[in-house]
């Protein structure tokens, strides 16, 4: 079985590094300024999404919290196309120590992982060497949905850890030093449940059956993850595809919601195929899947730079371009933030 192996240390000493997903959101860092000025037209390719995706199919239940679910079912997701999940990033977040519950996520990431998973500690009090297998969905194709759907939002929680700013109001600090794996995945409530199964659903349905052939690979990261944060949800011969669990827009007077794609979310795209700067993944094409609303819409990477530019591009001198300004005009930027 593949191993990973994380070496987790003190979080004070870990460098602070920013995310493509926060700096295509904040119009004043370089990263939006620049991809929104080498790529300034995006209304006609907003309206097409909106109108191709037609009404939500799935809207969440009363008691589910919208951020963490999201993230749940990109793990699902992943899991329904990708024969050896990483486990890194909730391990990442586990190991940071941020809340109390250690001993019961490494017992569930350890029964993912499977049986060759160790935990081997180092010396020192801030120190603590974590290897763990790779999850192999197919091990555990006989469980119920209940259970995938409760991992899935297991897992969202402790990656929340590695990466929210305060993690202070977490369902995992519900939790204590002696909790084990069962208290974990009794932390997803009913509708939460019910919601991920529903969106699980509608993905067999709509997002498979549009997806090349070919094998595929889930969060993965790029040479650009160096310079700024990123890891996208998959890639499968060339086409990378991310998640989307927004609900879309505002009901409309008949209840139902039209879908919406930010200019955020369009930059996301741009942004992870120019850090892949050495061209690995031979991307071609990117797309969005729309979970809540079971659209799958691609764009060839080429056509969409030249609807959005105005003219054709030459997409090497622009991860180029792009990889200087992450080096040279990102992090004063990100300096200044944290005075």
């Amino acid at each position: 079985m593949t191993t990973v192996r994380f070496l987790s240390v003190a979080i004070s000493s870990i460098p602070a590094m920013s995310a493509l997903t926060y700096e295509v959101k904040d119009a004043k860092s370089p990263v939006a300024v620049w991809l929104r000025t080498r790529f300034p037209q995006h209304k006609e390719i907003q309206t097409a999404f909106r109108i191709g995706a037609g009404p939500a199919q799935v809207l969440p239940l009363p008691a589910v919290a919208s951020g963490t679910q999201g993230a749940a079912i990109d793990w699902w997701l992943r899991m329904l196309v990708d024969r050896a999940v990483s486990v890194d990033l909730p391990l990442a977040g586990l190991m940071s120590q941020r809340a109390p519950c250690v001993r019961a996520g490494l017992e569930l990431l350890l029964e993912l992982g499977g049986k060759e998973a160790a935990v081997e500690p180092t010396e020192g009090p801030d120190k603590q060497a974590q290897t763990v297998g790779r999850m192999e969905p197919a091990r555990f194709a006989a469980r119920p949905d209940e259970w995938w759907a409760r991992v899935c939002y297991a897992l969202a929680l402790l990656v929340e850890l590695s990466r929210a700013v305060s993690v202070e109001n977490s369902r995992l600090m519900r939790l204590g030093v002696n909790s084990r794996a069962a208290d974990l995945l009794a932390l997803a409530n009913d509708d939460e449940v019910a919601d991920l199964v529903a969106m699980r659903d509608l993905a067999r349905t709509n997002l498979l059956p549009a997806l090349p052939s070919g094998p595929a690979t889930t969060g993965m990261t790029f040479d650009g993850s160096a310079d700024l944060s990123a890891d996208a949800d998959l890639i499968v011969s060339g086409v990378l595809v991310d998640f989307k669990a927004s609900q879309g827009r505002r009901p409309r007077a008949d209840g139902t919601r039209a879908a919406g794609l930010e200019r955020s979310d369009i930059d996301q795209l741009l942004g992870y195929a120019l850090m892949d700067y050495s061209d690995t993944f031979a991307l071609h094409t990117v797309a969005i899947y729309a979970v809540r609303f079971g659209y799958y819409a691609a764009w060839p990477i080429a056509d969409l730079c030249a609807q959005m530019a105005g003219h054709s591009v030459d997409f090497p001198a622009l991860r180029k371009e792009f990889a200087e300004m992450l080096r040279v005009d990102l992090p004063p930027h990100l300096g200044r933030q944290r005075r």
